[in-house]
């Protein structure tokens, strides 16, 4: 209808039929996070606006021109998550979770984020992310690393390449900034407007650009590697050691240096070329002082998120996802006798762990055949008068029309081998 309420842009409805994808990487991603121990915690969607501009960088993207942001009838700023690490630090802090204890944890829902909608861009996403809390050690990025190459795995995906780099520490990034600063400087009539924007707020962002004059001019930019101190050239190195060990392939992009202010020492992204322009799929790193400018003591920290649109995209392009799960039984019954019969029968066999489908008022019983073959179930138990007397059950295989008459008191049992025949 004309006037009917429609979604708002860049916000989707994720309808019954589209969802297996969906599910099926919920469950992977929860059973691989699981075998490395990793946690689940659950957040709200609305928090402080203070937490994500502390957290993730006044003079960023996100929080200049991206947050939901909006006063509450007690006046308060607040904000919708456009990302998930600053609230997992917040609860972290509020909870007491990090004094003098390691922490992993993962965490799935929608994110908030005011952009162009585009494929595999939205305003309203889902994310899938790990932290981890109260280790420095390069072991720890490199556990992360392998667990999103764990998942892709488990997945069956391989159109995707790790790309990993390093910022150093604060102030092996203060001096680096200065050398870019200065570059861009010299180099201001190849700078974009949004270039020349970030260069006094935070040039490193430059290195990001899209802008196909200020791509070139990065090339010759400086490399924060020829800036780090020796603690963070020794952390990378262990990284790279590492991840060879385990026959990680990697390439290291010096322009990569992730979109949140947040980050530190090893950041990585992976990507593939069969989604345009939006080629990563996963990125994170390590962001050791976080937790402190939230107002805890100092905690390393390290993580990763998943943006699930375009990972969900890469599956079926790749033609991952697997189907989804047919409905087990459809019962059709032909009086209320047999209706009553037909409700108790469902119970047993959703006892059992099988999905069934009963019709729901009085119709005909060529409709409700014709409901069953609809419905996309495997088998059909009919219930008529004459199965009523006989104490039998007509059991219907829906993709070949053939029919079998079973005693009711084997229909559990023999039910069960015909669904295991069908696997």
């Amino acid at each position: 209808m004309s006037n009917s309420i429609q979604a708002i842009r860049g916000m989707n409805d994720q309808l019954p039929g589209e969802l297996a994808c969906w599910q099926q990487l919920e469950q992977t991603a929860a059973e691989v996070f699981r075998l490395f121990g990793y946690r689940e915690i659950r957040l709200p969607v609305v928090e402080k606006t203070e937490l994500f501009a502390r957290s993730i960088g006044q003079s960023t993207d996100i929080v200049e021109k991206e947050m939901y942001t909006f006063q509450d009838r007690n006046g308060d700023q607040l904000s919708l998550r456009p990302e998930g690490t600053a609230g997992v630090v917040r609860a972290m802090l509020q909870h007491g979770l990090l004094h003098n204890a390691i922490q992993r944890v993962w965490y799935a829902g929608a994110m908030f984020r005011h952009e162009r909608p585009q494929k595999g861009r939205y305003r309203q996403f889902h994310q899938i992310g790990v932290e981890a809390y109260g280790m420095s050690e390069a072991d720890l990025d490199v556990e992360i690393i392998s667990m999103t190459s764990q998942l892709w795995k488990q997945l069956g995906l391989s159109g995707v390449a790790l790309e990993i780099n390093t910022l150093g520490t604060a102030e092996s990034r203060k001096t680096y900034r200065s050398a870019l600063v200065e570059y861009y400087q010299a180099n201001r009539e190849s700078l974009d407007e949004d270039s020349l924007r970030r260069l006094d707020k935070n040039p490193l962002r430059i290195l990001d650009s899209k802008n196909d004059a200020v791509i070139e001019l990065n090339k010759k930019a400086p490399d924060i590697l020829e800036y780090l101190d020796n603690d963070s050239k020794e952390h990378f190195q262990r990284v790279q050691v590492l991840l060879d060990k385990l026959a990680i392939s990697f390439t290291r992009n010096p322009k990569l240096v992730r979109g949140l202010d947040y980050y530190g020492r090893t950041v990585f992204e992976w990507t593939t070329d069969k989604l345009g322009a939006q080629s990563a799929i996963c990125g994170g790193g390590r962001y050791d002082a976080l937790v402190e400018k939230l107002g805890g003591k100092p905690v390393p920290a390290a993580g990763f998120a998943i943006g699930m649109e375009r990972l969900i995209e890469l599956l079926k392009i790749e033609q991952l996802c697997q189907p989804e799960k047919r409905q087990d039984i459809y019962i059709v019954q032909t009086s209320d006798t047999a209706l009553e019969l037909g409700l108790s029968m469902a119970m047993e066999f959703r006892d059992a762990g099988f999905s069934v489908t009963g019709n729901i008022g009085d119709t005909s019983f060529k409709s409700q055949l014709k409901k069953a073959n609809k419905s996309n179930a495997r088998l059909a138990l009919i219930i008529g008068d004459n199965e009523l007397q006989t104490n039998s059950i007509t059991v219907k295989l829906l993709d070949d029309g053939t029919q079998l008459t079973v005693s009711r008191d084997n229909l559990l049992a023999e039910t069960s081998k015909y669904l295991a025949n069908m696997e």
